[in-house]
């Protein structure tokens, strides 16, 4: 197994929202969480993801295992396609962009500044990060925000290309991605709202 999440818990504003999260995610899988909106699936993706703490349970992912991404697309204004891929490549210790720029039909836009893309343009360099990271596992909160049909195809081979390689994915997403994978609806987990808050907020991580 690549991630073992066992009897999560975790919290949005201090206030608990899901609890006993457990779930298996093994190399070459995809796993689709599921569930209405606020149920608690960003919260989710974030305390794996290690950016919250949990309030208990375990998670259990190799140290640096995981390329967290969310519905901000992580990119620098002034820098070009290219220059931004070269930044986050850099930062995970990789040189080549090349594939990352094909995978997401990128090379036309390699100079031009991300200020001056579209939306549907920047979440798909965005989503090419992922391909520098050299991280096994994605978990991406819906990645397919502003994009096209055609772009939505570019993402889903992607997915299919990372675990074909032995990575793996775990997804938030209310749409069909167009291939094989688990579901996961955490409307069972929801947890049972205390009467007073516990008073942390974890959006000053």
């Amino acid at each position: 197994m690549v991630l073992t999440v066992q009897d999560l818990a975790c919290a949005r504003g201090g206030i608990p929202v899901l609890e006993h999260v457990t779930f298996a995610l093994s190399p070459g899988e995809v796993l689709l969480l599921r569930g209405p909106n606020g149920i608690g699936k960003t919260t989710l993706l974030r305390t794996i993801a290690g950016l919250q703490p949990p309030l208990a349970g375990v998670v259990d992912c190799a140290p640096d295992a995981i390329a967290y991404g969310a519905h901000a697309d992580g990119l620098k204004a002034t820098l070009s396609v290219a220059e931004n891929l070269s930044f986050w490549a850099g930062v995970y210790g990789g040189t080549d962009i090349e594939p990352a720029l094909a995978a997401f039909n990128l090379e036309k836009l390699r100079d031009r500044a991300a200020q001056n893309l579209s939306a549907g343009q920047k979440r798909r360099l965005g989503l090419a990060r992922l391909l520098v990271t050299g991280r096994p596992v994605w978990a991406l909160d819906e990645p397919t925000v502003s994009l096209d049909v055609a772009s939505v195809a570019l993402f889903a081979e992607a997915v299919r290309s990372h675990c074909r390689a032995g990575g793996a994915a775990l997804i938030a997403t209310h749409i069909d991605l167009g291939f094989e994978a688990r579901e996961l609806d955490v409307a069972p987990f929801r947890a049972v709202e205390p009467a007073v808050a516990t008073g942390f907020d974890e959006a000053f991580l």
